[in-house]
């Protein structure tokens, strides 16, 4: 992606990023799925909540070997918690294969919206716009 910059705006530079996801390798998806972390829940989420997710993910890792991966943008932050463990309980019954295709997507989900808000927070910060740092094609 970065060989491809600058984009004319955040929809090409989206789209490019879509598209670099169905491209990856397996290695490539092996070596993204491991820099992944544990979705970090902060939002006052129960005690007894925290503890069934850590022992979800820990349950997860061992069976899939990787960190669990889902984008849980849409969703509240009260109602993080909840959607988080009942979507490990769901996909643990997932075949190896099956779940790695899930993950793959739910993946590139999460690039989108983490794409999304550094778009957005370049787009009001102070600091260098998109087009400075090259992310966009100036305009004019």
């Amino acid at each position: 992606m970065a060989t491809h910059r600058p984009y004319p705006d955040s929809g090409s530079l989206l789209a490019a990023a879509d598209e670099a996801s169905y491209d990856l390798s397996q290695a490539d998806l092996t070596e993204a799925l491991a820099s992944e972390c544990p979705e970090e829940l902060g939002h006052g989420a129960p005690y007894a909540a925290l503890l069934a997710l850590d022992a979800a993910h820990a349950e997860y890792e061992r069976k899939f070997g990787h960190a669990f991966v889902i984008c849980l943008d849409g969703h509240p932050p009260e109602e993080q918690a909840d959607q988080l463990l009942a979507a490990i309980r769901r996909r643990m019954g997932h075949e190896e294969d099956e779940e790695r295709s899930i993950s793959a997507d739910e993946l590139r989900r999460v690039a989108q919206a983490r794409l999304l808000d550094l778009t957005r927070w370049l787009t009001s910060a102070d600091g260098l716009s998109a087009t400075e740092i090259g992310l966009y094609a100036p305009v004019g």
